[in-house]
């Protein structure tokens, strides 16, 4: 039996709860979690990692 796992689906759903958490922290805290970033060098597969993790966090908050 052949079970197809949505990738896709299953990471946006995660992020969505992420948000959730993020403004629970925020109403809660009156702060949220942050992301810092260093990175040795210039390798070009470094910066796209780098530019992905920037954009899943701005996605989620």
């Amino acid at each position: 039996m052949t079970h197809i796992i949505d990738g896709k689906k299953i990471a946006q759903h995660l992020r969505d709860d992420l948000k959730k958490e993020i403004i629970e922290l925020q109403n809660k805290h009156g702060n949220v979690p942050g992301l810092a970033v260093v990175q040795v060098g210039n390798v070009p597969a470094s910066s796209v990692y780098v530019k992905a993790k920037t954009k899943s966090a701005q996605e989620v908050g």
